[in-house]
């Protein structure tokens, strides 16, 4: 297998990299830089100067958008997205639902959402999670009741990321109570401001809002917004998920975040040296970088298999991409706060970019404290290790 890139592949890397230099707002790129938080607003305009360049839904069919690029290119693109390092497309349409309609909707779903995620004209969150069935998904209890031309949706999700700013909602919701419980579930597309949602924020461990409990009373729900058929949302929702497991790999961020260590340690004294300069710290990066070079590797043999698993049926594989890429980005957080020491301690969110002597250390706490996070969601790591032991090694 051959997992080196030719010359136009080489080419293709320099052209987005001059891309995103000329059309990524700097401000924008200091702050992810720095670990500061996007607003909506930035991650909207630059979804959509993507999208007039065509580059806004890379991987989807040309008939919806996609580039026709070839998996390599896929690859290249999203690794300097992530070593720009530039926001990235909003997950939820462009990664997630996207995928699944123009799989299994019908014309009309594609031909309405499509070119609006696209476009970011809609911004999209995820309906998956419940109190008590996060991991253990299919155990999920919101119900989705046929009613006429309707469907009535009671119920809770919660940890809804970034539901505060969503329009729609995809949503697993359980239409047939008396099938097993994988078999009774539907997938089903959910207007936000349609009457009888509740939006609750959650405040996480670093200060933020990011995630959102979502309550379902009597919800009017159009038939038509049902994707596929009923009652193989679970098919659906693997589909999606495995989808999601490649992209959390997130290799070219690792670089980027290896590349800001190396700076800031630089320049951080332990004793009378910089810490780069320290054999224990050097010996833990030097090892986080040649995990990440297994991970590079790894994903590209995943990359250089597309399509052998057929429609709808995504690498397996992806679950070890999940599971090495959340433990390398936590572990990079770790190293930053060990750079970051002391420096770490204060930190007040609403004071950001207003003191330049500490704020490059404000958010490495904070986002030490949030990558907890990257080995549940997703499907937890203890999950992908079952789906691993299945699927790939057929225990």
């Amino acid at each position: 297998m051959d997992l080196s890139f030719n010359k136009e592949e080489v080419a293709f890397r320099e052209e987005v990299r001059a891309f995103f230099k000329d059309n990524l707002d700097p401000a924008v790129r200091k702050k992810l830089q720095e670990g500061h938080h996007t607003t909506k607003d930035d991650l909207v305009n630059w979804q959509r100067t993507l999208n007039k360049k065509g580059w806004a839904v890379p991987h989807w069919p040309e008939e919806y958008g996609g580039t026709g690029w070839s998996a390599a290119k896929q690859y290249i693109f999203l690794e300097e997205l992530q070593k720009c390092p530039a926001p990235p497309p909003l997950p939820f349409g462009v990664n997630m639902v996207g995928p699944v309609i123009y799989t299994f909707g019908n014309e009309q779903q594609k031909k309405h959402f499509l070119p609006r995620i696209a476009n970011m004209d809609d911004w999209w969150c995820q309906g998956f999670s419940e109190p008590g069935s996060g991991s253990d998904l299919a155990s999920l209890k919101t119900t989705a009741k046929k009613k006429g031309d309707t469907y009535i949706v009671n119920g809770q999700k919660t940890w809804t990321t970034l539901a505060q700013h969503a329009d729609w909602i995809f949503c697993l919701c359980r239409t047939d109570p008396d099938a097993k419980k994988q078999s009774g579930i539907s997938f089903i597309l959910i207007d936000m401001k349609s009457k009888g949602i509740t939006r609750r924020p959650i405040q996480t461990i670093d200060g933020g809002v990011e995630v959102n409990e979502v309550f379902f009373d009597d919800v009017v729900v159009p038939a038509e917004n049902l994707v596929g058929e009923e009652n193989k949302g679970w098919d659906y929702a693997k589909f999606l998920l495995g989808n999601e497991r490649v992209n959390i790999a997130r290799v070219g961020m690792s670089k980027e975040r290896i590349r800001r260590i190396k700076e800031l340690a630089s320049s951080v004294k332990s004793g009378d040296k910089p810490l780069i300069e320290d054999p224990q710290f050097r010996q833990k990066l030097a090892a986080t970088e040649i995990e990440l070079k297994a991970l590079e590797l790894t994903q590209m043999r995943v990359v250089a298999a597309e399509g052998k698993h057929g429609k709808g049926k995504p690498d397996p594989a992806s679950s070890i991409l999940k599971i090495k890429g959340s433990e390398i980005q936590q572990t990079l957080t770790e190293l930053l706060l060990e750079v970051t020491g002391p420096f770490a301690l204060p930190f007040m969110p609403e004071g950001e970019g207003q003191n330049e002597e500490t704020d490059w250390a404000s958010p490495i706490a904070p986002t030490y404290f949030n990558y907890r996070k990257v080995s549940i969601y997703g499907g937890s790591n203890e999950i992908q290790r079952n789906i691993i032991a299945k699927a790939v090694l057929g225990l």
